[in-house]
């Protein structure tokens, strides 16, 4: 069979990122090769403007539904649209996003407010996930973000989000904003979404 064929076949069963790993040792071929095979089969569906296409997350391959589909997607699905995520929910996505792996501590720190139910929305939505346990008394766990935010973000990888900016000094606190700014910018308005925090609940 066809790799281009049986790639097309996995991705779409799979319904999630899959490891290039993985497919290589399915496939019985190297990652280079499985990598090109994927950018063509992603050009081809963008060049004939189909409905679906493949995203390269990293080390990992997905396919998911044209963003310019998803209005009609969501009403054949019948799904309600979330709220868009918060202030407090963007401001900790970020910190996680370029201080990764950290801690809620540290975002705690960062922040000045407590960030439980936030952080607790964000991994419940995928957006980050827990990643170890630092090696301190309580062992916290560690946090970092997932291919769904790199999927949400439109990149490939951590490497090409909007540089941050040296934080040291008075200005570190608007230097972080600007870097938010940026993050929401960037992101894909119909994913980047949340359930909006419930009255008294904390930030």
């Amino acid at each position: 069979m066809d790799i281009s064929a049986a790639l097309e076949a996995i991705l779409f069963a799979a319904g999630e990122s899959v490891p290039l790993a993985r497919l290589s040792l399915v496939l019985d071929t190297d990652e280079e090769e499985l990598g090109q095979i994927a950018g063509e089969l992603a050009a081809r569906y963008e060049r004939e403007g189909r409905g679906i296409r493949i995203l390269r997350l990293d080390d990992r391959l997905q396919m998911c539904s044209d963003p310019d589909c998803a209005p009609f997607v969501i009403k054949a699905l019948e799904q309600r649209k979330p709220p868009m995520l918060s202030q407090s929910a963007l401001e900790t996505l970020a910190i996680v996003a370029y201080f990764q792996p950290v801690t809620r501590a540290t975002i705690d720190r960062v922040r000045g407010v407590d960030s439980s139910y936030t952080v607790g929305a964000l991994t419940e939505r995928g957006l980050i996930e827990i990643c170890g346990r630092l090696d301190a008394p309580g062992r916290p766990a560690l946090f970092r973000t997932t291919d769904v935010f790199l999927r949400t973000m439109g990149v490939s990888k951590l490497s090409e989000l909007p540089p941050l900016p040296e934080l040291a000094g008075s200005e570190g606190v608007e230097k972080l904003q600007q870097a938010i700014n940026e993050l929401q910018h960037a992101a894909d308005p119909e994913q980047l979404r949340l359930d909006e925090l419930p009255d008294g609940a904390k930030e």
